[in-house]
């Protein structure tokens, strides 16, 4: 399995990919996956390397070894330990499929993550989170005392040094100082029926209007509510036969998958942030289940 991997963002030109597999291959290194995107639009260079250091070189070194070629080139490059395992700190409010699924992926080693705790504005999951011997923290929400959680909320962060804050169908609305702060750190999962259907009861809303697709969006937390860089996506069909309920079944089902999927490109540094839009590099299997760290 591979010992690192190398994240770069760049202005695209000739010569990039050249110098960094030379780079590697001077300092001994072997190359076990290989992911590259030239977005022609934007004039930007994406690329992504695992690979494993056969004659032990450190990381230290590898980072001296390689930042003549990010200055050369103007990356934004990062060299990340495949084996470590990224630490995720989880918030939820009622709807706990999401929570439940996660905490499954994690238990089993589906989701090679470290969870640090979970955040949540009700007690509603307390004993779930406990049981699994995970911090749990109860911080209460309202107009009154937004400003007084959410510093809470950054405190933990700190404290845990969580990497990566995902909303478990956390069912407030984050200021947009702390989606800021956050950039790029924060995942959200919602149902796609936005705009179209909108406040407490959108799988009701859609099976009233007859809906045949029912689908799920992951994305990157921006200031705008529910509309930051999409990582994963997906949909499933229902029928005339199938009630509301159903739908509902239906929909929280495909929001788990989808969410467990964006998790595993973020830890797995397969996503990277585009402007608005993202890419997202696909496992070498294709698929996301079988990408797992020792």
């Amino acid at each position: 399995m591979a010992d690192q991997i190398l994240t770069v963002t760049c202005p695209a030109r000739r010569g990039i990919v050249a110098a960094i597999s030379g780079m590697l291959a001077e300092n001994g290194c072997n190359i076990t996956d290989s992911a590259q995107f030239d977005d022609q639009e934007n004039d930007r260079f994406f690329m992504r390397v695992s690979f494993k250091s056969e004659e032990g070189k450190s990381a230290e070194q590898l980072r001296e070894a390689f930042a003549p070629i990010g200055d050369e080139f103007q990356m934004d490059w990062e060299l990340h330990d495949a084996t470590k395992k990224t630490k995720v700190l989880l918030m939820v409010s009622n709807f706990g499929h999401c929570l439940n699924d996660l905490l499954y992926r994690w238990k089993i080693g589906a989701l090679p993550i470290d969870i640090v705790g979970v955040i949540s504005n009700h007690m509603t999951y307390q004993k779930v989170v406990v049981n699994a011997d995970i911090p749990f923290h109860h911080i209460k929400v309202t107009k009154e005392n937004k400003p007084e959680a959410e510093a809470e909320m950054l405190r933990i962060v700190e404290s845990t040094g969580a990497e990566l804050v995902v909303l478990a169908r956390y069912m407030q609305i984050l200021s947009d100082q702390l989606c800021q702060k956050m950039s790029g750190r924060i995942i959200n999962i919602h149902h796609s029926f936005l705009p179209s259907f909108k406040g407490a009861n959108p799988y009701k809303q859609a099976y009233e209007r007859g809906v045949k697709l029912i689908g799920a969006t992951s994305h990157y937390v921006t200031a705008d509510l529910d509309e930051g860089p999409i990582i994963e996506q997906d949909t499933i069909r229902v029928t005339h036969a199938q009630s509301a309920d159903d739908y509902v079944s239906l929909g929280r089902d495909v929001e788990s998958q989808v969410l467990a999927r964006a998790i595993h490109a973020h830890i797995h540094h397969r996503a990277f942030l585009n402007g608005n839009k993202t890419v997202v590099f696909p496992s070498s299997s294709g698929g996301y289940a079988s990408e797992r760290m020792g």
